[in-house]
């Protein structure tokens, strides 16, 4: 048997396994971008070893200016409204949850909410709230708000209620309640929805800095594009994949923590 902490060697195997498939993918997909963009040779198409090349020099060899000017502001404004919109999904996801009446009265208006397209808030949020962060921060918020509360909602609804039962028995407070048997009950889905969510965010962050904007990741993309600087702008879109999915790697990591307890 083993011991504690060790993995077996199946699991060994598979994983090895996984990880050489996905590395094998990544290797087809640059060969297929270079041979198309060898074969294309035009200006508006460069070849992955020029992108990467800009990628280290307009982006990170400098990234204490590049942090600054583009990754810092970018980054405040997505994980503040992410942030926001996490804490009030979660909070209302379960008073709506727990309570049928208050779902009766507040989900139509969600749903109203989660059926208008986040960006159709854009030009709205710049009367209401003029050009500065508040509006970037609130359209991230605004976008990503629905998924987690509806995952929360979910979540909540599906906890057996033997252990509700259990908790009165043991009589239980309500605030103990939510942070020892709501929460960590309805966890799993709740990641679900920031998982979700976070990809939302992202696009925002780069739609929100297109317009009205002096700063971030999505006003030096579109400043590439006015400037026909191809392989500069196209060196911001892969900085982009980057920094999403070092994002979500942060998210996974920290939901693999938190639900140690349901090996998810």
């Amino acid at each position: 048997m083993s011991g504690a902490g060790t993995r077996p060697a199946g699991w060994l195997r598979t994983h090895a396994t996984d990880v050489l498939v996905r590395l094998a993918a990544l290797g087809a997909l640059l060969a297929f971008w270079w041979w198309a963009t060898a074969r294309a040779d035009s200006l508006f198409f460069p070849t992955p070893d020029t992108v990467f090349e800009s990628v280290w020099n307009d982006w990170l060899k400098n990234f204490g200016e590049s942090w600054s000017e583009n990754f810092g502001p970018s980054l405040k404004r997505l994980l503040l409204g992410f942030g926001l919109a996490a804490a009030g999904s979660v909070a209302i996801g379960v008073a709506i949850g727990r309570s049928r009446r208050f779902g009766e009265y507040v989900e139509p208006i969600v749903h109203f909410v989660r059926a208008v397209p986040p960006p159709a808030f854009l030009p709205l949020f710049i009367i209401l709230l003029g050009i500065e962060d508040v509006q970037k921060v609130v359209l991230i918020a605004v976008g990503v708000f629905p998924p987690i509360l509806l995952n929360t909602i979910d979540g909540v609804r599906a906890i057996d209620p033997q252990q509700f039962e259990t908790a009165a028995v043991l009589q239980i407070g309500w605030r103990r309640r939510i942070t020892h048997v709501i929460l960590p009950a309805a966890a799993p889905k709740i990641f679900a929805g920031l998982r979700i969510s976070m990809s939302i965010a992202v696009i925002l962050m780069v739609i929100s800095e297109l317009f009205a904007a002096t700063d971030g990741l999505g006003f030096r993309i579109l400043q590439s594009s006015r400037q026909y600087r191809y392989v500069e702008l196209w060196a911001g879109i892969v900085v982009l994949g980057l920094v999403g999915t070092l994002l979500n790697g942060l998210l996974v990591a920290v939901e693999r923590r938190v639900l140690r307890w349901s090996n998810v």
